[in-house]
């Protein structure tokens, strides 16, 4: 599309989380931070949570790559699952052979010992839980019960919590009041600043081969963080459909107008489903009247 237009190596802003295009966010930081001293003071859970679109995704498979051989890590990126589903997936990933439809205790017994094979081989097991607030409450209660598993000194398993605000208020209710008190290191990610933001922007074009970093204008960025709200994600997505904008016009800066024309088009894509539902919704109330209409003309005859 644009890439040689631009002078860019490659998309500076695709959504797919690219650790290449990982910038040391204060916000982020601060997480990770969180989670390496939760890691090395063996805690048994730690929680991040964060808004759609606040990075969790990137910042869970950074923390996968900055994990050293000292760890043995389980990544869980669809958690929403039975709780006999779950342990099974677990065990997989903890490289376990376990048999569709083996009773759970049989499969809680395996992966006891696979943890405590795993320790004595001087591995700390962290099993790392993307979109968290998708499990169910069985499912949560799982982990607490996975959480029990633990040596005389130390813990067997350590779970990490990705997952958006509404586990948080999930976690408030009070049959999971025991999970709550078992985290003891939690971050709730912020979204950026005027300032990050821009540094966030500047950082990505650099990264994808344009280095004089000309590509927005001041108004332009200001409009940015106004209709993105400092959300990665949201700042993502409206670059790129400026820049699209902007090569359409055959211009090497991204202006207002290109800015504006990216933010309309996400608010078209966003009005089209409540709209396809009110007309599915007007067609099939037009046809019960009709129907119950033409009973009431059959009954009469």
């Amino acid at each position: 599309m644009y890439l040689e237009h631009f002078r860019l190596e490659q998309f500076p802003f695709s959504l797919v989380p690219n650790t290449d295009f990982y910038y040391n966010l204060p916000e982020h930081q601060k997480a990770l931070n969180v989670i390496l001293i939760g890691l090395k003071n063996g805690e048994g859970f730690i929680k991040i949570i964060g808004e759609v679109g606040t990075g969790k995704t990137l910042l869970c498979r950074k923390v996968l790559n900055a994990l050293n051989q000292d760890y043995f890590t389980a990544y869980i990126p669809i958690p929403d699952l039975k709780p006999t589903d779950f342990k099974l997936l677990l065990a997989k990933e903890l490289g376990i052979e376990v048999e569709q439809g083996e009773r759970a205790g049989f499969v809680l017994d395996k992966l006891q010992k696979r943890l405590i094979e795993l320790n004595k081989q001087g591995k700390k097991v962290v099993v790392i839980i993307d979109e968290a607030q998708t499990m169910s409450d069985d499912s949560l209660e799982t982990l607490r019960l996975l959480s029990n598993l633990e040596a005389e000194s130390y813990k067997l398993i350590h779970i990490l919590l990705f997952a958006q605000p509404e586990l948080d208020m999930r976690l408030q209710q009070q049959h999971l009041r025991q999970l709550q008190q078992r985290i003891t290191f939690s971050h709730h990610l912020k979204t950026l600043t005027f300032a990050e933001m821009n540094e966030y922007v500047r950082f990505r074009v650099v990264k994808s081969g344009n280095f004089q970093y000309n590509l927005f204008s001041k108004a332009c960025m200001r409009l940015l963080y106004k209709y993105s709200d400092g959300i990665p994600r949201m700042i993502n997505t409206l670059c790129h459909k400026s820049l699209l904008s902007a090569y359409g016009r055959g211009v090497s800066c991204v202006q207002k107008k290109d800015m504006l024309s990216a933010i309309n088009d996400g608010k078209a894509v966003n009005l089209q489903i409540p709209m396809v539902y009110s007309i599915a919704c007007l067609s099939l109330t037009v046809g019960i009247v009709i129907l119950f209409m033409t009973d009431n003309f059959t009954f009469l005859k």
